[in-house]
């Protein structure tokens, strides 16, 4: 399954936050690039150690 594009989804969230006129709009915009940057961040976490593992490294 692949798995998607986390820091696409948080650039489009911040351009959405820009181009919001309404306060509440671009709160739940920021909120939402917030959320997919810290996705982002864990899934790069996972690739690096499933890199590491398939390798015969250890992460830790």
């Amino acid at each position: 399954m692949a798995n998607p594009d986390y820091h696409a989804l948080a650039a489009k969230a911040n351009g959405d936050a820009a181009a919001a006129t309404l306060d509440n709009v671009r709160n739940r915009c920021l909120r939402s690039e917030a959320a997919f940057l810290a996705m982002a961040r864990r899934q790069d976490q996972i690739d690096v150690s499933r890199a590491l593992r398939e390798r015969g490294g250890n992460p830790g």
